[in-house]
């Protein structure tokens, strides 16, 4: 489907070169509970921004402050250049598609689409015409006679998204817009709704607790927990260079090796285990948290190393198609006797080609600039991570 000019949504306004919004901290409290915590970001125009986070950190919640449909205790929003904090959802140029898809049972997926629409006044010819338009845009053009009912949830879900569309909005707000779909539709529905995105150039939120969704989707990911912002950067950077152990555990899988030592500015130390870091640590014998990936650690056949060695003995390894996921016991000696555990991740050719089973022995390579590292909370440093 080639993009058509005439379908691009007018998002241009008054903002000059400042944010097309921005969030100045905003709190909300339900009674006792803080549901946002002083949170403030910034959205450019055109842009992709997925706020990602567990159940009950407050990501829809403030969704729903954006868009209108809850009132905040504390700070102001800015959309566009202009303040509407106390401006009605009806006035915000916002339009949000949710979960569940809220379509109109009585009502055909043309008649949905175009239901903004004629609240909005838009005379019945034109209304028509800009459903099928859009319908088109979502390639449904051919069930617009359809009720919702006839249709699959994918269909619904892309008909919510039409209406959603419909009255050119400035912002696009989506609350898991996929979460009630099976995964072959959630994985055709992400990568067609981001061309649609980008195709419009329509700036968009989107809430998800999806960390794939996030990673694929969104140029920004805004990761909360508590009601609090945690980090704001790209998928990239998010996944690559957490800023904080939650974030770290949060977004894909990571391994926690607590309780190394900073021996000297480029090396750690647990019992009789030493690591090789890729860029100097702070002071030393502060103690620290040494965090890897399952798929950055190496088998020793395959890539030889003389530093950064742990040797490991196989407990457990379970298929995952094109890869294995092996859960490893450190064999070495650790303050207060704990035997630590890492999981890794390995291609079903290498772990065929070299006979791995389980129990037995592994040696394997941590590369020094795939360590992060966290200081523990009573240290005056905050993160050192890879690059």
């Amino acid at each position: 489907m080639s993009p058509k000019k005439d379908k691009k949504i007018d998002t241009q306004g008054g903002a000059g070169d400042g944010p097309f919004l921005e969030v100045r901290h905003v709190s909300k409290a339900f009674g006792g509970f803080m549901a946002l915590n002083n949170v403030s970001l910034t959205v450019e125009q055109g842009e992709f921004v997925s706020i990602l986070g567990p159940s009950g950190c407050g990501k829809t919640t403030l969704l729903r402050v954006i868009g209108g449909m809850e009132e905040h205790n504390a700070g102001e929003l800015i959309l566009d250049g202009k303040e509407i904090s106390r401006l009605a959802a009806s006035k915000r140029k916002c339009s949000i598609v949710f979960q569940s898809y809220a379509l109109f049972p009585n009502l055909t997926a043309e008649q949905n689409v175009m239901y903004g629409m004629k609240a909005r006044g838009v005379k019945k010819k034109k209304r028509k015409k800009r459903a099928q338009e859009l319908l088109d845009l979502v390639g449904l053009g051919d069930i617009g006679k359809k009720y919702s009912a006839q249709m699959s949830g994918g269909q619904q879900q892309r008909v919510a998204l039409a209406r959603a569309l419909a009255t050119e909005p400035k912002l696009l707000l989506m609350d898991e817009p996929l979460s009630a779909l099976d995964a072959q539709v959630r994985l055709y529905l992400r990568a067609e709704i981001r061309r649609l995105q980008k195709q419009l150039g329509l700036t968009t939120i989107m809430v998800t607790h999806d960390q794939e969704e996030a990673l694929t989707m969104a140029d920004r990911i805004i990761v909360m927990s508590k009601g609090r912002l945690m980090q704001n950067a790209s998928p990239q950077e998010v996944y690559r260079t957490p800023s904080d152990p939650f974030v770290a555990g949060f977004i894909g899988s990571m391994n926690f090796l607590a309780r190394w030592t900073v021996e000297n500015p480029g090396q750690l130390r647990n019992g009789n285990v030493v690591l090789h870091t890729s860029e100097p640590m702070g002071q030393t014998a502060r103690e620290v948290t040494v965090a890897i990936r399952p798929e950055d650690i190496r088998i020793m056949a395959d890539q030889p190393s003389e530093q950064n060695i742990i040797q490991t003995q196989v407990e457990q390894i379970e298929f995952r198609g094109s890869s294995y996921r092996l859960r490893l016991r450190m064999q070495s000696d650790t303050p207060g006797g704990d035997a630590q555990c890492l999981e890794m991740d390995l291609q079903s050719e290498l772990l065929e080609r070299f006979g791995i089973e389980e129990q037995c022995a592994l040696p394997v390579h941590l590369p020094p600039d795939r360590l992060l590292f966290f200081y523990n909370p009573n240290s005056e440093e905050g993160h050192s991570g890879a690059h």
